[in-house]
């Protein structure tokens, strides 16, 4: 008699190795639905059904229609399965790579639960290494930095030095979105300095790292340390001759010469890491490169904001389908600012409010420039009230990000908006803030204390 629960199995297994959601296999006659009650052994199909299942998943239909029950998962052939599970952290990359981190997440977990850390280790690590990133891509920062910390923890006790580094680069990158922008500079720092120690060949990770530390110092401000970072990681991309190192090597260098005014020099960069990824079928990384070639575009001595508006609806439909709702969040960003700068005020706030919902509560950094944009759009709308409120709300968050120069910026906006409006003191209070954020003592602006903030 065939056996259900085993059938369903196989059906599901089959699909997930063709890369098949279950949308994919219901085709026309099934449902979704149907096909989930299936797999779960909850269906009996007719030979009809499995004959058209069979051709769909490109198998013999012996293999479902001659099914036979399976013996116990503890009595089966390790090898087998091991096989079967490592056919579900295919399933669980792709679905992540196809911007369905929950499901991957799902996957994940379920693999983790079906492993043994002593007895097969690597595949238990590979799952956990999927679950940290699943995490990260739903905006579970705090979650994805506890798992990529045990990770590290463990390559590190292995002295595996090598296996360490994307894990390095994931951290860094997480402490910069929850603005810990200090200890994410520690960590790079430090484990930049061991490779050195070890005088290894630079590869495609180094890379990464490097590039992604140049992005933080950007934040925090330390442009000369960026820019040397960033010569570096050029140096070593054209090294070891890989088009996604120099792309990425250009990309943060870009960020550099656009942080530090240079803007005509950054265009050309950013250019050319398109071209790169265009020739790539990373698309999900196109889209993103897009995105900040627009941002360079609106900050422009003369914004081409009109240019930089298609450029992010193009990736927002990328996104949208392969990216992560962070992804999106900092294109809606970038279409407020585009909105803002084409006096299309209340489409800015929108864009701005529906990115602050992507974002969350942990995507710290992101929150606080987002916010800046809802400010200037209410000020040009003539809110002052929100406006102050949005442009001290981000100033505080960027403050205690580290993020010093951008909050110094934030702080004198608001300060011009206040003094603008005929609060005085508390624009001097704004303008002494702002001062602090870059070393300097607020007392030169012979200030009194802050004032309180009217009711």
């Amino acid at each position: 008699m065939t056996d259900i629960q085993g059938l369903g199995a196989r059906i599901r297994q089959l699909r997930r190795a063709a890369g098949m959601s279950q949308a994919d296999l219901a085709g026309a006659g099934l449902s979704p639905s149907y096909i989930s009650l299936l797999e779960s052994g909850k269906r009996t199909p007719s030979v009809e059904v499995l004959n058209q299942l069979a051709e769909r998943l490109k198998c013999d239909p012996a293999q479902l229609l001659g099914f036979v029950e399976q013996e116990p998962q503890e009595q089966q052939q390790p090898h087998q399965q091991v096989l079967e599970l490592e056919v579900e952290v295919r399933y669980a990359e792709m679905s992540l790579h196809n911007g369905d981190p929950q499901t991957a997440l799902r996957v994940y977990q379920e693999v983790q639960q079906k492993t043994s850390r002593a007895s097969q280790p690597e595949l238990w690590l590979t799952a956990e290494t999927g679950i940290a990133r699943a995490l990260e891509h739903t905006g579970s920062l705090e979650e994805a930095v506890r798992r990529y910390e045990g990770l590290r923890t463990a390559h590190e006790r292995s002295q595996d030095r090598i296996a360490v580094l994307p894990v390095v680069v994931a951290l860094c990158r997480c402490y910069r979105e929850l603005g810990d922008l200090s200890h994410a500079i520690e960590l790079a720092e430090s484990t930049l300095a061991e490779l050195e120690k070890l005088e290894l060949t630079p590869t495609l990770v180094d890379i990464e790292l490097q590039s992604t530390l140049v992005g933080i110092y950007c934040e925090r401000g330390d442009l000369h340390r960026a820019a040397y970072l960033a010569s570096r990681a050029i140096e070593h991309a054209q090294a070891i001759r890989n088009p996604k190192a120099r792309a990425a090597a250009y990309w943060n260098a870009s960020v550099v010469m656009h942080r530090n005014g240079r803007t005509a020099d950054a265009l050309p960069l950013i250019q050319r890491a398109l071209a790169i990824y265009a020739e790539g079928e990373d698309e999900r990384a196109l889209a993103r490169l897009r995105n900040a070639y627009a941002g360079v575009l609106l900050q422009m001595d003369e914004p081409d904001a009109r240019t930089a508006k298609d450029l992010l609806r193009q990736s927002v439909s990328t996104l949208s389908d392969l990216g992560s709702a962070i992804d999106v969040a900092y294109c809606e960003t970038s279409l407020a600012r585009a909105e803002l700068l084409l006096g299309n005020n209340p489409s800015a706030i929108a864009h701005a409010t529906n990115a602050l919902e992507l974002l969350g509560p942990e995507h710290r950094l992101e929150t606080a420039r987002t916010l800046l944009v809802v400010a200037a759009a209410h000020l040009a709308e003539g809110d002052g009230d929100a406006a102050e409120a949005a442009y001290e709300r981000g100033a505080l968050i960027l403050e205690a990000s580290g993020a010093g120069r951008q909050a110094a910026f934030a702080w004198a906006e608001l300060a011009e908006m206040l003094e603008a409006r005929g609060q005085d003191e508390r624009a001097v209070w704004a303008y002494r803030q702002g001062m602090r954020c870059l070393g300097r003592s607020g007392s030169l602006l012979g200030g009194r204390t802050p004032a309180v903030k009217k009711g």
